[in-house]
């Protein structure tokens, strides 16, 4: 894997956990920083599609899914869409041996909570997401959800969230809301309509990207979606890896 960036040298080998804990690092000061850290972790084939056939696995690899765990497990809560939800199949996040002892001194659960955004709560609460998670699960909603539907997630076992004054969620509300429960290193895995949410409210700090060496024609989605914004926001490059083609690039606000 060849990199650029942060200083680090260039390697023709895998790199190991620790190696990628510490290129993806939060940016410090944490634990106890007054403001949260919002990052995304996306992957875009080569003509811009977000998914092939409605799941982001066939344009990822081996090395992609690597990074995706490192990224999950420096992270307090991973904040995903309830359609991204439904199409990936999501589970609970389980605790990796690896990084067991850096999250325990870091005051981290030994996973990160996944909470789930979603104005309907239209969602299969019988899944193991929410009735057998190491760590709570979320329900991000607004205040306006359905009261039944509200009653079903909690007793699944999920913790209702309210972020939000009508009946979907406001995302500066969001990432205050998971900042009130002590979660600051956020991840965003998706899917494309809440990265364009996030994106238009301007709370998102940084992208994760991984560009695949594929294309896929289509009409598959990109990696953000919605309303575009009058300007566009510049993000700088922090450092980018290469491996087997694919490109790992780490983008943070300018």
């Amino acid at each position: 894997m060849g990199v650029t960036g942060g200083g680090a040298a260039a390697a023709d080998r895998e790199w190991s956990l620790a190696e990628l804990a510490a290129a993806y690092a939060y940016p410090e000061p944490f634990p106890g920083a007054s403001r949260t850290w919002l990052r995304a972790n996306m992957v875009s084939s080569l003509d811009g599609a977000a998914q092939h056939e409605g799941r982001s696995q066939p344009i990822s690899s081996a090395t992609d899914m690597r990074v995706f765990g490192t990224l999950r497990a420096l992270a307090d809560v991973v904040v995903v869409g309830a359609e991204t939800v439904r199409q990936e199949g999501y589970r609970p996040a389980r605790a990796r041996a690896e990084f067991a002892g850096a999250r325990e001194a870091a005051g981290q659960a030994p996973a990160p909570a996944i909470a789930v955004v979603s104005a309907s709560l239209e969602l299969d609460f019988t899944l193991p997401l929410f009735t057998s998670p190491l760590v709570p699960t979320l329900v991000l909603t607004g205040a306006a959800a359905a009261p039944d539907r509200i009653a079903a997630a909690e007793q699944a076992g999920a913790r209702v969230v309210i972020a939000g004054e009508g009946v979907g969620v406001e995302p500066a509300r969001l990432v205050r809301a998971l900042a009130d429960l002590g979660h600051t290193r956020l991840l965003t895995e998706g899917g494309p309509r809440l990265l364009g949410q996030l994106i238009t409210a301007g709370v998102l700090d940084e992208l994760c990207l991984t560009l695949s060496p594929t294309l896929t024609a289509g009409n598959a989605q990109r990696i953000a979606g919605g309303p575009s914004i009058a300007v566009p926001r510049r993000f700088g490059l922090v450092s980018l890896l290469e491996e087997d083609g694919f490109l790992f690039g780490r983008y943070r606000r300018s």
